[in-house]
Parts: C-alpha cells; structure tokens; sequence
C-alpha cells in the first residue's frame, strides 16, 4: 500500500462548523442533568437508560467506566451517584448501535481513517472477533478459537518472548489484570507497559521516593476536614466532576480552597450540586478563594517562592509556621533543602510564575495560616520534563507543613480511567519488585522473568526499531492516546501482529501491523455469566478502596468474551507447559480472586471483604505516617529545579487538554461547554496580546509546528480563539495535536510523554473562512 492510501493516523484536518456560546458562571447543574439525559436518549433509550443510570456507582451495582474519583463510603446519593461525563459513558457503552461483521464488509479500513475519532465512536459496539489478513482491505469475521490459535503461533514463532508488547488500559478490572500479567510473565517478558506511562508515573516516582508509596494518602472524607486544599494542574469539571462535590464540602466546613492552573477553568469557580435539584438554578457555591494562573511548567517556581516566603516568616517568629515536631520524627533532608531554598531569590521566581507578586504572596498566607492541606493534582503538573520535580516540591511543602498522616490533609493525585490504580497493584507494570516477582514464583510453580521491561515510550520505539513485532493492547485506543503520532503509528504497522481487546470501533484498529485482530469483549455494564454463574469483578478507585462491580444488562452479542476469559483463551493456546490451570480459574472470579490474596499483601480475606457493600481499604504506610518503605526509612526532603525552558522570541508553549465533551480518547460529542465553544476540535486557546502582537483575529486559520531538537513537527488547520491564559502559552485539544508531541521529549526519572510543554510557532495560514 502507498503512502498517498495508507489509512489515517491522525483526526482529518477537516472543520466541522464552529459556534460560541456564553460561558457558563457555574459548573453542572440542570445543564449537566440535561447533556447527560439527552446522551441517554440517544444513545440507549430513556427507559433503559434510567434503569442503568440507577446502578451506576451504588454499592449493589457497576462501578463507572470512566473516571477513578472515589464513592462515599457511608450513604450513595439515591438521585445520582454519577457525573455527566460518567452518564456519556454508560450511554457510549450501552449503545444500540452495533459494528457487525456485515459493517466491516461493506467498510474499508482506509475509508473508516477518514472519520474522525467521534465518528468512529458513534459506530457502535463491535460483536464479533474481526480479523484483518495481511495485504486486506477489509476485516473479516473470525471464531475465537482460530483467533486465539493464530496469536499463539505468532507469539511462539518470536525469537524471544521480548518482541511481544503487552499494553493494557486503566478500564481492565482486578481479576483480568492479575490473570494478564501473570500470563505475560509465563510467557517471558515484563514488557507490560499500560496507560499510568502516560499520565501519572511522575506521581508514582515522586510520591515512591519520597513518600514510599505512589499512591495519594487521603481519603474522601479528609476533604470534610481540610483547612486548604490546593487543586493544581487540574480541571475537575470535566475530567473528575464529582470531585467538586467533595470540595462543595470543603467550603461547607469552613475550608478554603486554591486554584492553580493557566486556563481559567469555570468548574474551579462555581460549582451547581446536581444531585440537589433545589439548587440546580443561581450561581451555586463559590469554590476557589485564590486563582493563580500560573505559567504552564511554572509550578516549581511558584512553591519554592511561596516556600521562600513562609521560611521568612518561621525565621522571623521560629516555630510558628513549621510543623518542627514532624519534621525531626518523620523527614530526613530537610537542612539540604533549606540550603538550596535559600540560594533562590523571590524577586527572581515571581517572572518565572506569570503570576502577580500579590497573590503569589497571598497565596503564601493561605498556606501559613493553614495547617490541614491537602494538595491535588492531575497532568497539569505530570506531563514535563520535570514533572517528577513537580510532585516532590509538592511533597516538600505537605513535609514542612506537617499535612501528612493526618485527617484533612495529604497527597492527592487524581488518577483517569477508572481501575488504572487497580491495575497497578494487581501487577500491571514493566517493572515489577522482587517480592511481587517471588510471591509469582511461589504460587505458581515458574520463574518470572526479572529483567525491567519496556514502558510505554519505550515500547514504541521498540516496535519502530523491529526489536518488537506483536502488539496486544487489552482495551484502550494506543495510537491516539500515545504521542508523536506518525511515529507510532509506523511504528505499529511494522508489527507482524496488533491485536486489540475492545468494546467499540476507535482509530486503533485502523493502524494496524501485517496482520490484525479485533477480540470484542463485555463491558462493565453487562452481565459476566461464567461456568458458575453471574460474576463480578472488582476495582480500586484513586483512594485505594477495592470494591466490586456487577452489570447488570444482557451482553449485546452472544459473540462477546469477558477479559479474564480472552486472557485464558489467549494462555491456553500460547503456554505448552504452564501449570496453571486457567479455564478453572475463569469458570469462577473467587478462584482468580484467592491467587490474588496468595501473592499480593492486603488482601487479605479478598472474597469475604469484597463482598461488603463499599468494599474495603488497602493499606497505605503514607496515611498512617509509616514511611519505611522508603530508601532512608523516613519522608524524605528533595531538591528540585524549576523549568529550565527558555523560548525564542517566536515560539509558544503548548499543552494539550480535554473538550468537556471528551473523557481521555472517547469523544462523546464537539461541544466544550465549559469554554463556550461548539462543534469545532481544531483550535488553539491563545493569549490576546500575543494574537495581537502576530496580528491574529479570532478565527483565524493557522498551522502548529513543534520544534525539538532540531526537529519539526506539523499540524495543519487550526482556528485561533482568545482566551484568559498567560503570555506565550497556548492550549490545544488531544488527540489532534498528539502529533506535535516528540516520541524523544519525555520526562526525567518517569518517561513520561511531555504533552503539557511543547515548543512550538505558528502560522498564519491567510484564511479565515469564518470572518
């Protein structure tokens, strides 16, 4: 095939009629309740639809497909224990509309390229194995047993089992992850990269360093006890909507809350309680005390300067704005850190904020004045080159304030999908410890593999180098969740094999290797029917609670395999010699669910405990101020640098960012409510005086370059639109600008993608189809 017919791995470069609408003062309200019952309607029904929706989150039914922010503990909300985004996901997966192999008969893979990623979406649910022979055009039905052989045998024809990559997404529940890498590991490898590579492994190995676990330390009851709780880099508005309930409950107990984010985001402002309809009309609660829309990659700089500003004040009245008796008990570094604090100057860090030098001070009252803080965060601080120095300057402040291991305050990263956690613990990484690894070897009967394998990043630039050649995704949409896209995109066509466990058509399955398969697979809200009967399977939201989720509709398709099931199928047609029995251990999920208790420490009693309505706490040494896990025994003090950027007089810094009407690669529609912007994607946020200064309009069409490294990156057709953000910074939605992001641009310690500091010019194109 040439390259002119090639199917598309980027969105088409194609405008779909932009609109304005009034930003909103308030975030969700009836407005929300309106989008998500109209997304209902469409997509499932009104009847069925209610039906589900009075499931979704209680403790009797499934958990969201979407986001990882926890449920209550003690008592659901009876109305809705969900958001509106979480109703566009069990109305995207609940769908009438079906991919059928008659569908992929009549669709060719290249024409299905030229839809956009919403398009693909709105297909439907895929209800049959599809298999896509090489030099083909089209996919074709396939039983699952010939699928299953026919990836045994590529797998077994490696000339090591390190030329497989093995990726997983952050929806894949306990018991089919346990079962996946154990199956990885049997077969040889640790190449186990999964979506966390992506987003919050700086916060892992921030948090692992300093604090022993990469895990948040808080609870959703400690923000009813958080004098502060400081939102940085993030907009739970539309990524984590129901997380402003929880900081609803902040304000409600007296607590203040600080916002720090370059784009004014309306659901850090104004927050309208939908499950409460008498407050559905007015401004609702007033959230945010103190905004600083702080330069992107500006986060260290402001710390350490509002740091530099309570150390002048401790120094002027010792004892007073320190938490000393914690620091001397549980911290060790904390000398070397004040040394190097000291070597900055405030003046100095201000510029490097964009941020006004009175609030930044303002911002240092809050904090002195506060001693429960609790500090949450997303991909605003992750994505860099130092994002790892973001999360541990985070950590310092929490350290000299005391706000670890105690009730309202701590640690907070907010995590996406909603079992990435989970997924984590259950084993789901490149490089695993060694008592994970011996606990495999003990209760299995094998050796695991010891040596690290290959990460996200990593895995890409294996498979373009043809050190991998299978690719398995289970769930997800790879090619448009990873960066530098025609990269990786050439990168998996040169697999001999991709393989992709999915619900629904996405862009994935389109930029495929020599050979493709599609394995379709029940999804959270249906029923799991196994030789025993009804399962259910289990998750950890971003608290470490593990709790179960039970479907409760009919599968669509009586073609559709569950994920423990595809991992067994995919086990016994691969491993000649493996002692496990696997189609045992899928026949009944408390057979898969004790081999997780044998191997992995707390969980103990796993099929009594999960059982309990709300399910249970994992253990977490940070919230019980036990931080032995780390290299020196205590919590530890780090030195950190801010960003070291510095752009010519033409170029800007870009993050990517998500439409309100997006949840990670799903694309529920082509609105952005919250920005006042509709049925258009291709836009660059822009600041007006740098749109003046290049005599840009609104609306007018330009072209993004990344530069990095000498390298120049391209694309093509965007529409200029103001916005309140910082000088010299921009913000463009993902996946369209995924192929600015350099696959080499990645950060320190973590690799993660830096898909929050691009380099980048742009280009007037000279039209402007909208003036």
């Amino acid at each position: 095939m040439s390259d002119k017919n090639k199917p598309h791995a980027q969105p088409p470069e194609e405008y779909t009629g932009i609109e304005f609408t009034k930003v909103p003062k308030t975030a969700a309200g009836v407005k929300a309740v309106k989008s998500a019952l109209t997304h209902i309607k469409d997509e499932v029904g009104v009847v069925k639809g209610i039906e589900l929706l009075a499931k979704l989150n209680q403790k009797d039914g499934f958990d969201c497909p979407g986001c990882a922010w926890p449920d209550p503990d003690e008592k659901r909300a009876f109305l809705a224990e969900y958001c509106e985004n979480g109703a566009k996901a069990v109305a995207e997966e609940a769908t009438k509309e079906r991919v059928t192999p008659m569908f992929f008969a009549t669709h060719t893979v290249e024409s299905l390229s030229e839809l956009s990623d919403y398009e693909l979406g709105k297909k439907g649910r895929i209800t049959h194995p599809m298999y896509l022979k090489e030099g083909a055009s089209n996919y074709e039905e396939i039983s699952w047993k010939d699928a299953f052989q026919l990836i045994g045998k590529e797998l077994n024809s490696l000339n090591s089992p390190d030329e497989a990559i093995f990726y997983t997404s952050g929806r894949t529940s306990n018991e089919a992850a346990f079962l996946y890498q154990l199956f990885v590991r049997q077969f040889g490898t640790n190449n186990l990269p999964d979506c966390s590579n992506m987003c919050h492994e700086s916060s892992g190995a921030g948090l692992s360093e300093t604090l022993g676990i990469g895990k948040g330390s808080v609870t959703l009851d400690d923000f009813n006890h958080a004098d502060l709780v400081i939102v940085m880099g993030q907009n739970p508005g539309t990524n984590h909507p129901r997380m402003l309930s929880a900081l609803k409950e902040t304000k409600k107990n007296g607590g203040k809350i600080m916002s720090v984010n370059p784009l004014e985001e309306v659901g850090l402002i104004n927050f309208t309680d939908p499950q409460n309809p008498l407050n559905w009309f007015g401004d609702g609660t007033h959230l945010t005390d103190l905004y600083l829309q702080v330069k992107i990659n500006g986060d260290v700089a402001l710390l350490k300067a509002i740091m530099l500003l309570l150390l002048e004040e401790e120094e002027k009245n010792p004892g007073t704005v320190f938490d000393h008796k914690f620091i001397e008990e549980h911290t060790k570094g904390y000398e070397d850190f004040i040394s190097d604090l000291k070597k900055y100057s405030f003046e100095e860090l201000v510029p490097q904020t964009g941020i006004e030098e009175a609030k930044i001070r303002e911002a240092a009252q809050m904090v002195l004045e506060n001693k429960n803080i609790i500090i949450c965060w997303a991909m605003g601080l992750t994505q860099h080159k130092n994002g790892v120095d973001n999360i541990r300057e985070v950590v310092n402040l929490l350290l000299l304030k005391g706000s670890i291991g105690k009730k309202g305050a701590g640690t907070c990263p907010v995590r996406g999908h909603s079992n990435v956690q989970g997924d984590r613990t259950m084993g789901i990484w490149e490089k695993p410890k060694e008592g994970f690894l011996a606990n495999l070897d003990k209760e299995f009967g094998f050796t695991a593999p010891r040596k690290h394998g290959y990460d996200v990043v990593e895995a890409i630039e294996a498979m373009h180098e043809n050190k991998a050649k299978v690719f398995f995704g289970m769930g997800g949409n790879f090619i448009s969740a990873t960066p530098d896209t025609e990269f990786t995109g050439d990168a998996l066509r040169k697999c001999n094999l991709t393989v992709h466990v999915s619900t629904k058509l996405n862009r994935s399955h389109l930029i495929h290797g020599k050979e493709a398969l599609i394995l379709p697979c029940i999804g959270r809200t249906e029923k799991d029917m196994q030789e025993s009967g009804s399962q259910f399977v289990s998750v950890e939201n971003s608290m470490g609670v593990v709790h179960q989720s039970h479907g409760d509709l009919k599968p669509l398709s009586d073609q559709l395999l569950s994920e423990p099931a595809i991992v067994a199928g995919l086990a016994e047609a691969t491993l000649k010699d493996s002692k496990v029995e696997w189609s045992k251990l899928v026949s009944n999920y408390d057979l898969i669910r004790n081999k997780i208790e044998a191997t992995i420490p707390g969980f103990e009693n796993y099929n009594e405990r999960v059982r309990i309505k709300g399910g249970f706490y994992l253990p977490n040494n940070a919230r019980a101020k036990d931080f032995k896990p780390t290299h020196t025994g205590k919590a530890n003090f780090t030195i950190n640098k801010p960003s070291e950027i510095v752009l010519e007089k033409d170029q800007f810094l870009m993050m990517t960012i998500r439409t309100h009407d997006q949840y990670n690669t799903t694309i529920y529609g082509l609105d952005d409510r919250y920005r006042g912007v509709l049925h258009e994607r291709r836009v660059v946020f822009m600041n007006m005086e740098d749109m003046q200064e290049m005599g840009l309009k609104k609306l007018d069409e330009v072209d993004l370059k990344s530069h990095f490294h000498g390298e120049v990156r391209e694309a093509h057709k965007f529409l200029v639109i103001p916005c309140s953000i910082p000088r010299r910074c921009t913000a463009t939605y993902f996946p369209e600008t995924n192929v600015l992001v350099p696959i080499r641009s990645k950060a320190d310690i973590s690799n993660t993608p830096t898909s929050k500091t691009i380099i980048m010019t742009i280009h007037k194109t000279g039209n402007n189809k909208y003036a």
